[in-house]
């Protein structure tokens, strides 16, 4: 899965053949605020965790905290525990 990071729009992006899926971010000292996810409502689950786990492997890579605002991304932690070592210290989800 081919993730682009649209700095502009603040924003990673993935085109499928259902539409745009995107979730909007911020990034503030080293952290990433994951703030809102917009997905076609035909979109399979499996789609969308994929790409979660793709951006959570970005957030390995740049060395950033991520901090889930949306409900959907704090489900998403919830369901994959292993992800829980990226949330910055505080915060318990």
């Amino acid at each position: 899965m081919e993730i682009k990071n649209n700095e502009l729009l603040r924003q990673f992006e993935n085109q499928t053949d259902k539409g745009l899926l995107t979730v909007e971010y911020s990034i503030q000292e080293r952290k990433l605020f994951l703030t809102k996810l917009n997905h076609a409502e035909t979109l399979e689950q499996e789609t969308i965790d994929e790409f979660l786990k793709n951006i959570m492997a970005i957030a390995v890579e740049k060395k950033f905290k991520v901090v889930p605002t949306h409900a959907k991304i704090t489900s998403f932690f919830r369901k994959n525990p292993s992800y829980k070592d990226l949330l910055p210290p505080g915060i318990k989800i």
